[in-house]
C-alpha cells in the first residue's frame, strides 16, 4: 500500500474548497457526474477508432444512496484508471486528464463531445464529504484495480484491488453537515437540475411500469429509473425535428407552464465557434417577471448556469429554451461571461438568428405575425432600445398598430402619413395613443380631421419614440391627448380668428385661475374651431415623455419621475359656451359654470377624485 502527500500549490487545498465554492456546494455531483460521462465517453471514442477492441457493454450511470452507511456511490464503465493515472490525475492535480486526452487524440473526429474533468472537479466531493474512495480498474490490459482513499486532508493511501469490471466507483462518505445529500428527493432535485440532459443514461434506483404481455394481459415489471434525456431536442438537427417535437421539449423543460411558445428558433452553428439550442418565443404578459432566468446555459449537455448575463443580450432574457457551447467553460463566472470575446461573438451571433427568423417569419406569413405581434412586441421594442444593429433589422419587420386595428411597418406608416401628417417644417409627425380607452375621445377628434392615431402602449414607448425621433430623419411623435387637434400637427403660423377680443380673453383666464389649482394646472385661452370642446386638459408631450421615461428607466432628466403632474387647461374661445361665460352678468352663475366645465373636462381625464368628485355630483344633480 502507498501512502503519501497530493502534490497541489497550496499546502492544503480542502479548506480552501470548503470556503471558497460553500455557495456552490451542490455543484458536486455535477461535477462528479460529468467526470463519468467524461470517461465514458472516452471509452466510446477508443472503441471508435479501434484503440479499445472489447465489448463496451451497458454505459449507464449509476448513482446509489446507502442512508445507513451515510455513503453515496457513483458508478460508471468507462474507461477508469490505472494507479499511474491515479497518481497523475487525482494526486497531482496540476494536470487535465482529459486535456492530455484530447490532445492525444485531437485529429479524430470522434474526440468531440468530451467534457474533461478529472482534476480539480474531482475535489468538489470534499465539500460534502469527509472521505472520499476511489474502486477503479483502467481498460488496459494488464491492470487489476486500484483503491484510492483520502479523508479531506493532503495525505491519501492508494493499494492494488481486485476489480472485476473496469470503469470507476467514487464512494463519498458524507460528513455530518452535509447530510441533506442523503436524501432521494434531494438528490433528484440535483440530478434534475445539472444533469438532466447528460449524453450518457443515469440511474438512480429503479421504478415499476406496467406493460402488457402478448395475452394483452398488463404485467408489472420493475426496471432501471433513468433520470435524464441524453438525446435532448437541441443536439438533433432541425431537418429531423417536427414541430411536436419542439412543443414537447418545450414542456420537457417546463413542465409547470401550460401555454405553449408562439414560436422556435433552432441554433445549429459549428463555424467559427460552436453554438447549438433551441430559443422558444414566449407570450409576453403584463407584469412578467423578465428576471425569470428561463435560458438554460449548458456545456456539452452539461448545466451550466441560468444566469446569461453576457451571453444572451439583456432583451433576449424573456426568451426560453436552451444554448449548448463547447466554447464557454463548465466552471465560469458571471464576470468571464461579460468579458470574453468569443462569448461576446456568440452573443452578436443568436441577436441576428432571432432576428433572421423574426424576419423569416414576417416575410413567410405576414397576417400570422400581426396576430402574434401584441405577445411579443415588449420583447421586440426592448430589443430595438438596447441593440443598435436589431433596431436596424427590425425596422423591417416591426408593427405598430393604427386605432381602426391595421398594422403597418414604419416605413409603410411615413408613406401613408405623408399626405396628412407633415407640419410647417416639413416633418412628419407620428400621432399616437398609450391607452386607446382612455384617450378614445381624442383619438375619435383626429380620425375626424383625417389623421391616422397608431397605439403605443407599453411602458417602452416613451423611450421607443424618442429613439425614433433620434434615429430616423424629419420624424416627430406627438401623443394624441398633448394637445387640441388641431395644434398636433402645426401646419401654418398665422393666428385663428377668436370670437373673443384680448381683453375678454385675459379676464377669463383671470376667471378660471381663480377656481383652478394654479400650480397643478397652467390656463389659457386659445382660439380654437368650433367643434371642439370648450374645455380641454393636456400634458405637453416634452414633460409627460421626459416624466415616463424617468419612471420606466432612465432617459429622462433626473428627478422628473418625483415632479408633480402639471397640465395646460385650455378654454376654446370659439365655443358657444365660452362667449356664454364671458357675457355672464352674475359673478355666482358665471363662477359655478367654470367650475362645472373644469370639472367636466377634468372627469374627462380621469383627474377628478375625492372630494372634487363628491362636489361635482351634487353640484350636477342640482343643475338638473
Amino acid at each position: 500500500m502507498q501512502k503519501g502527500n497530493i502534490n497541489v500549490t497550496a499546502q492544503n487545498i480542502f479548506p480552501i474548497i470548503k470556503k471558497f465554492l460553500y455557495s456552490d456546494q451542490e455543484i458536486f455531483l455535477r461535477e462528479l457526474v460529468s467526470n463519468a460521462v467524461d470517461a465514458t465517453t472516452k471509452i466510446k471514442t477508443l472503441a471508435s477508432i479501434g484503440e479499445f477492441k472489447g465489448e463496451l457493454g451497458d454505459l449507464k450511470i449509476e448513482i446509489k444512496l446507502d442512508k445507513e452507511a451515510k455513503t453515496i456511490t457513483l458508478s460508471d464503465r468507462g474507461v477508469g484508471m490505472t494507479a499511474e493515472e491515479i497518481e497523475k490525475y487525482i494526486n497531482d492535480i496540476a494536470f487535465s486528464g482529459a486535456e492530455d486526452f484530447v490532445n492525444k487524440y485531437k485529429d479524430q473526429a470522434a474526440d468531440k463531445g468530451i467534457i474533461g474533468h478529472f482534476g480539480l472537479g474531482f475535489y468538489s466531493a470534499f465539500m460534502v464529504a469527509k472521505k472520499v474512495e476511489i474502486f477503479t480498474r483502467s481498460f488496459q490490459e494488464g491492470d487489476s484495480g486500484s483503491h484510492w482513499s483520502c479523508e479531506g486532508n493532503p495525505e491519501f493511501t492508494l493499494e492494488n484491488f481486485k476489480k472485476e469490471d473496469r470503469g470507476t466507483d467514487i464512494v463519498l462518505h458524507i460528513a455530518e453537515d452535509a447530510e441533506e445529500f442523503l436524501e432521494d428527493h434531494r438528490i433528484r432535485q440535483l440530478l434534475n437540475t445539472y444533469c438532466k440532459f447528460l449524453p450518457v443514461p443515469i440511474k438512480f434506483g429503479t421504478k415499476e411500469i406496467t406493460e402488457k404481455d402478448e395475452k394483452d394481459k398488463e404485467i408489472k415489471k420493475t426496471v432501471d429509473d433513468i433520470v435524464n434525456n441524453p438525446n435532448p431536442a437541441w443536439i438533433k438537427t432541425p431537418i429531423d425535428l417536427k414541430d411536436e417535437d419542439y412543443k414537447s421539449f418545450y414542456r420537457e423543460l417546463y413542465p409547470m407552464t401550460f401555454e405553449e411558445p408562439l414560436f422556435h428558433i433552432h441554433l445549429n452553428v459549428d463555424y467559427p465557434f460552436d453554438l447549438t439550442g433551441i430559443l422558444y418565443f414566449p407570450r409576453i404578459k403584463p407584469n412578467m417577471d423578465v428576471r425569470q432566468n428561463k435560458i438554460q446555459l449548458y456545456q456539452n449537455q452539461v448545466f451550466v448556469t441560468d444566469s446569461l448575463e453576457g451571453v444572451v443580450p439583456d432583451f433576449l432574457t424573456l426568451l426560453h429554451g436552451v444554448i449548448d457551447s463547447k466554447d464557454i467553460p463548465l466552471n465560469v463566472s458571471r464576470s468571464y461571461l461579460q468579458s470574453d470575446a468569443q462569448v461576446k461573438k456568440i452573443s452578436g451571433h443568436i441577436t441576428k438568428k432571432v432576428a433572421d427568423k423574426l424576419e423569416e417569419l414576417f416575410n413567410q406569413d405576414r397576417e400570422d405575425f400581426a396576430k402574434k405581434w401584441e405577445d411579443i412586441k415588449v420583447l421586440i421594442e426592448y430589443g430595438m432600445l438596447s441593440e443598435d444593429k436589431f433596431f436596424d433589422r427590425a425596422k423591417k419587420f416591426g408593427l405598430y398598430k393604427d386605432s381602426v386595428g391595421a398594422y403597418h411597418t414604419m416605413d409603410e406608416l411615413r408613406e401613408k402619413l405623408k399626405e396628412n401628417h407633415i407640419d410647417k417644417d416639413g416633418k412628419t409627425v407620428v400621432l399616437y395613443a398609450a391607452n386607446a380607452e382612455a384617450q378614445h375621445s381624442y383619438i375619435k377628434k383626429a380620425e375626424e380631421k383625417g389623421y391616422t392615431v397608431i397605439i403605443m402602449d407599453t411602458p417602452l414607448t416613451p423611450h421607443l419614440v424618442q429613439k425614433f425621433e433620434t434615429a430616423l430623419e424629419n420624424i416627430s411623435f406627438a401623443r394624441v391627448d398633448s394637445a387640441p387637434v388641431e395644434q398636433l400637427i402645426q401646419k401654418e403660423d398665422k393666428d385663428k380668428e377668436s370670437a373673443l377680443n384680448d381683453e375678454q380673453k385675459e379676464s377669463l383666464k383671470k376667471s378660471v385661475e381663480a377656481v383652478i389649482d394654479a400650480k397643478r394646472y397652467t390656463v389659457s385661452v386659445d382660439s380654437l374651431s368650433e367643434s371642439e370642446d370648450p374645455v380641454l386638459i393636456t400634458m405637453p408631450e416634452f414633460m409627460r415623455r421626459m416624466k415616463d421615461m424617468e419612471a420606466t428607466g432612465g432617459g429622462g432628466f433626473y428627478g422628473m419621475a418625483n415632479l408633480p403632474e402639471t397640465y395646460n387647461l385650455i378654454w376654446n374661445a370659439n365655443h358657444p359656451l365660452t362667449k356664454k361665460v364671458v357675457e355672464e352678468s352674475d359673478e355666482e352663475k358665471r363662477k359655478s359654470t367654470i367650475q362645472q366645465a373644469n370639472d367636466l373636462a377634468m372627469l374627462s381625464q380621469q383627474l377628478l377624485k375625492g372630494e372634487a368628485l363628491e362636489k361635482f355630483i351634487k353640484r350636477s344633480f342640482e343643475l338638473i
